[in-house]
């Protein structure tokens, strides 16, 4: 969600900057475009960072039968990837 949010108020800021030719007196759209190109990069690369950064775990389930058919043995095992990993 945050890259999204990132590239929409990039994109709005480019508008703001390049595309429009407003004149207002009590606003320089211009800054305001050039800020918001600011913080639309700022966040999308935040964004990034936290999406890699997001831990993903493995859970197995396994069911046996004892080779002599008496018993069944069942394991389960858990793993969570650790940050450096990514």
């Amino acid at each position: 969600m945050s890259i999204g949010t990132g590239i929409v108020l990039f994109v709005i800021g480019a508008i703001l900057e390049w595309a429009l030719n407003i004149s207002v007196s009590w606003i320089d759209l211009h800054m305001v475009g050039w800020i918001l190109m600011i913080a639309g990069a700022i966040i999308f690369v935040l964004g990034l960072i936290f999406m890699l950064r997001r831990r993903r775990s493995v859970t197995t389930n396994r069911t046996m039968v004892d080779p002599e058919g008496q018993a069944r043995v069942t394991r389960q095992s858990t793993s969570t990837t650790p940050d450096d990993e990514l």
